[in-house]
């Protein structure tokens, strides 16, 4: 393990986002002090929406591996989860999924997932770190500038702006040093202007969107209801139909309940718009599920801004003790699931990095891993965006590469209308449980021909109805 002098014993973490709780529980292992700022106000007494994570009502899933990484983290934080009223769902049993080619094949698969309000993710984690004693979170903190040492070599720290809790008028700076900064402050971070301040160059930034919009709301589970199904989910199909819907149970006997879609038939917060929306999905489930059932709550409206990816990496120099993680480098449109796991993969990673190497090379090396780590997620978004007639940012057309393999995963969800084997392979890909490299086996390139050479009537057709 990299030795830390007597010197080097703070770290400070930008943001309390779960790539930030994250990165604090990491620190704790290799420094005596950790110090999150956090320009919201975190709930203390229970979990609650708040400011600070604007899409926390919306529709959210965290995908198996990263469910594991934050157990591995916080041992008992899924059973923590489940005693919060997570509702555990057999993605093979519990879930109507209809994708572009039909409702995929129902089957006792055994691979879980857990469905629950995102803030009571959050709300659990920051309850962990409140008992590590050389954890500090300081509120209502807005990093103005990063500090260095005279030679603009190494950040040495940042300076900050502070509200008063009591009285939010009053506003006082201060400068907190420490031997390594961490900025997860998500999509808005302003790392590349506080770069740039000190005599760096901002990180290339590449931006594909598609001007994708959610609306979602929870619903009272009705008593009487009795369908064989417990989650629905309907794929969009683009370029054709790009709408998408979801009906899942959550805590406290209810479902959430969202449609997504592009500009211009992004979903509205009225009532007679929400419905429409849902009533006018290729299946009636999710419509016929609610349209008698108790709102719960208003209609929330979400316009997340899209795939965004920050090249440090690329950068020819970089200061000594600043890093970015999380949505502050590499952010994805949400409806993929991706984003919270793709944090915990990059904690994992500065982990091992800190064991493994000095904090005078750690800059490179960790943007440059982390690169890697967000590489597979930032493809399999993007190629899918790009398949959207509104989407933004492709700087240029799928090369002939990308068309054989958008092509052949084509394929392989159509068997999913029919074969658990693939199915279930493909759950624990798109969860990040297995690499990618698992759908070009030879078992599955062999399913793919085979499927090429059935007599087209004994091909899946498109359904709109689950048998």
């Amino acid at each position: 393990m990299a030795q830390i002098s007597s010197v080097d014993r703070h770290a400070i973490v930008i943001g309390g986002s779960i790539a930030g709780l994250l990165t604090a529980r990491v620190l704790t292992d290799h420094f005596e002090r950790v110090t999150i700022l956090e320009r919201d106000s975190l709930p203390m007494a229970a979990p609650a929406p708040r400011k600070g994570i604007p899409q926390c009502t919306q529709l959210h899933i965290l995908l198996t591996r990263g469910r594991q990484i934050m157990e591995e983290l916080f041992p008992g934080l899924e059973a923590e989860l489940i005693d919060a009223g997570a509702a555990v769902l057999d993605m093979g049993t519990d879930v109507e999924w209809l994708n572009p080619f039909g409702w995929g094949v129902r089957f006792p698969s055994g691979f879980k997932a857990l469905s629950f309000s995102r803030y009571i993710l959050d709300w659990l984690i920051y309850r962990r770190l409140s008992q590590f004693d050389q954890i500090q979170v300081l509120e209502s903190s807005y990093v103005t500038d990063l500090l260095t040492n005279a030679a603009q070599t190494a950040v040495t720290g940042v300076r900050m702006r502070q509200r008063d809790l009591d009285n939010p008028r009053q506003v006082q700076y201060k400068d907190l040093t420490a031997a390594l900064v961490v900025d997860a402050s998500g999509y808005s971070s302003q790392a590349p202007k506080w770069l740039q301040k000190i005599g760096y160059e901002p990180p290339e930034e590449t931006v594909i969107t598609t001007s994708m919009g959610y609306a979602s709301r929870l619903y009272e589970i009705p008593a009487e209801f009795n369908e064989n199904w417990r989650g629905v989910y309907i794929q969009a199909a683009p370029p054709e139909r790009t709408s998408m819907g979801v009906i899942y149970p959550i805590e406290n006997n209810r479902w959430i309940v969202g449609v997504c879609a592009t500009a211009p038939q992004r979903p509205a917060n009225n009532e007679a718009d929400f419905l429409d929306a849902l009533q006018n999905l290729p299946s009636p489930h999710i419509y016929d599920a609610v349209k008698a059932a108790k709102p719960a709550t208003e209609i929330g409206i979400y316009h997340p801004p899209g795939n965004r990816l920050r090249h440090y990496e690329r950068l020819s120099r970089q200061p000594q003790g600043f890093i970015a993680i999380g949505d502050s480098v590499c952010c994805f449109t949400p409806i993929y699931g991706q984003g919270m796991t793709v944090a915990a993969l990059g904690a994992v990673l500065l982990q091992q990095c800190l064991s493994e190497t000095a904090l005078t090379e750690l800059p490179s090396r960790f943007q440059s891993e982390l690169a890697k780590v967000n590489a597979i997620p930032w493809i399999a978004a993007t190629s899918q965006d790009a398949k959207y007639p509104s989407v933004k940012g492709l700087e240029r057309p799928p090369t002939l590469m990308e068309k054989a393999i958008g092509w052949y995963m084509d394929r392989l969800i159509q068997l999913t209308t029919k074969e658990p084997q693939v199915t279930l392979l493909l759950f624990n890909v798109f969860h990040m449980v297995q690499s990618s490299d698992a759908l070009f086996q030879p078992s599955m390139l062999l399913r793919v021909m085979q499927q090429l050479l059935m007599p087209s009537s004994a091909k899946t057709a498109p359904k709109t109805h689950s048998s």
